[in-house]
């Protein structure tokens, strides 16, 4: 009889579900994409019901629910904390009851799903056991160093092992207050960027200044041997119990989280809506800089003492993909795997994982090579569907069908080349914070002014934010210095110099790019247009962003077509049928 395990991330940033059946990944996806909240820190009630429609099965049909925190694990840490920073009984009996919360989340599944007549088990899986899970047991890797590096979750911040076929060895942490996320949304704050999520501002912002601020970055984190870190907690405050934290209505925040010694440090904060001037830009890069001495510091550490080739990487810290692309250029791995969802969403695979090869001890039959595991819509549904918006006249739209898939690849790429800006919602909603050629948004990559164009017409962001490109798998080597398969858009590589000039709006101030690669095998039709897009004009690349407007990632037809609506994309194809605000030569 087939096995099933639910898997939750749930009251935590970037809620979600997945679903795995007999060691097989069968649905995954953020409950962000329901709710239309970014970040949505919930229950994922929205995310848990697809899965089970995905699978035609019920709760009851599940065998385990496995949740990615254990509120027992660590307790001895958490309560030696308490009683050394107690400031009054009244604080520490606050802390001791939120350590040792008997009311654990497993109770509160009961009052979000109806399990009157579940007869499976509720599993709670520690938090950093559920990231390196989710980044081992769906890599390619018989054997490998793990890793997972976070803001927190129960109790720590950091953890590192060894995966070997069906087990992982976690052999160390780094605990509270001492966080490599911490250090970095600090000073993301410090920068003036306050939302959650926002440490890619940092990232992008950070190669257009210089790390002059290093030196006083080695005086906030102190490294320590053995690729141990710590912080000098003089200038944080999320130690000391009196910062505001949660999330409102869903979406999660956390008020200011560094002291006056830090501005005595850099300097004036910036405001939010203060110009962005180099002093920022310089910081923003000694910040980039600091947390990759930080991380490579541990990195080879783990190299010198497994000798593995092989790493894989989880916890928010693994978005870092500019300290990833450097992996292979500051280490001796020879080989990476980030999954796409390595942040908190990524918990609900990797607690689903874990708890099915700790109950079976079953062989790993699984690798996650693509994202595309959420809600996917047939052709037929897309007019009906969209005839259910207030805002959609077919008469006004009169939606072009397109059956032969050729075809609609030749005539798109042509649009593009031409410089249109092209919606492109096709197959499964892609898994993760990234668009990946399902929901996506394309444009020419040859244009110098695409970029400008992009924010004008839709995205209206930060001009130092850099765009991504996706190429085809064969044509890596051509254009960038490495020639390493990145499906996830999880790594950044430095494009070759001779061919910057030639893809502008998907090269950084630095020379690089952040890679996604696409194969046949995993996306037809989006290595399909990417083909008809090279015959064209030479260049198998197109710029990348993601279906959205300062919003999560479309899900449906009905938002891809309101997305449409309400910005300046030139061309909307859903499935086959396209929608045009320019003339259509077919």
């Amino acid at each position: 009889m087939s096995k099933y395990i639910l898997g939750i991330n749930a009251y935590h940033p970037d809620s979600s579900a997945a679903l795995i059946k007999d060691g097989v990944l069968i649905a995954a996806v953020e409950e962000e994409r329901f709710t239309r909240i970014k970040h949505w820190s919930g229950f994922p009630g929205q995310a848990i019901n697809f899965c089970l429609t995905k699978a035609k099965i019920s709760i009851n049909d599940i065998d385990i629910i496995a949740i990615n925190n254990n509120t027992n694990s660590n307790f001895l840490r958490k309560f030696i904390f308490a009683i050394f920073n107690i400031t009054n009984i009244k604080n520490l009996k606050n802390k001791i009851e939120r350590f040792n919360n008997k009311k654990s989340f497993s109770k509160e599944l009961y009052n979000k799903i109806n399990l009157k007549d579940f007869q499976g088990h509720i599993v709670e899986v520690e938090h950093h056991l559920s990231h390196l899970s989710s980044a081992f047991y769906v890599s390619p890797f018989s054997k490998a160093t793990v890793v997972s590096v976070d803001g927190f979750g129960d109790f720590a911040s950091t953890a590192w092992g060894v995966g070997n076929n069906n087990k992982i060895n976690c052999e160390g942490k780094i605990f509270f207050p001492h966080s490599l996320g911490i250090f970095y949304q600090c000073l993301t704050q410090f920068l003036g960027f306050y939302h959650f999520g926002d440490e890619y501002k940092v990232m992008g912002l950070a190669p257009y200044g210089n790390p002059i601020y290093l030196e006083q970055m080695k005086n906030i984190v102190i490294l320590k041997s053995h690729g141990r870190f710590q912080l000098n907690l003089k200038f944080f405050k999320h130690h000391l119990g009196n910062v505001d934290s949660g999330w409102d209505e869903g979406k999660p925040f956390t008020k200011t989280i560094f002291t006056n010694e830090l501005i005595n440090l850099l300097g004036k904060a910036r405001t939010p809506n203060e110009e962005i001037s180099q002093i920022h830009k310089d910081i923003a890069s000694s910040v980039q800089a600091m947390y990759e001495l930080a991380f490579f510091n541990l990195l080879n550490y783990l190299y010198s003492k497994h000798g593995n080739d092989s790493i894989a990487l989880a916890g928010g810290c693994a978005a870092n993909s500019v300290a990833n692309g450097k992996i292979l250029l500051k280490t001796r791995y020879k080989y990476i795997y980030v999954q796409a969802a390595a942040g908190d969403a990524g918990g609900a695979i990797g607690s689903a994982f874990s708890a099915y090869f700790s109950k079976y001890n079953r062989r790993r039959n699984f690798i996650m090579d693509h994202s595309y595991w959420g809600p996917e819509y047939t052709n037929d549904q897309i007019i009906p569907l969209l005839n259910q918006n207030i805002h959609f006249n077919i008469n006004n739209f009169r939606p072009l069908f397109i059956e032969n898939e050729s075809t609609l690849c030749e005539h798109v790429a042509k649009h593009i080349s031409d410089g249109s800006v092209v919606g492109w919602f096709q197959g499964a909603m892609e898994w993760g914070p990234r668009a990946l050629g399902n929901r996506s948004i394309l444009c020419d990559p040859r244009r110098i002014d695409m970029k400008d164009i992009l924010n004008i017409k839709i995205k209206r962001r930060e001009s130092f934010r850099p765009f991504a490109p996706s190429i085809i798998k064969e044509k890596v080597n051509d254009w960038f210095e490495v020639d390493d398969n990145v499906p996830f858009m999880m790594q950044v590589y430095q494009i070759k110099a001779n061919k910057r000039n030639e893809i502008p709006a998907v090269c950084h101030v630095d020379g690089s790019g952040r890679l996604q690669t696409v194969t046949e095998l995993n996306n037809s039709r989006y290595y399909r247009l990417l083909n008809e897009f090279n015959r064209i004009t030479g260049v198998p690349i197109l710029l990348n962003t993601s279906f959205n407007e300062n919003e999560p990632i479309v899900c449906t037809p009905i938002e891809a077509f309101n997305c449409f609506l309400r910005t300046n994309m030139d061309i909307l194809v859903l499935n086959n049928y396209i929608f045009s605000r320019v003339h259509l030569n077919i």
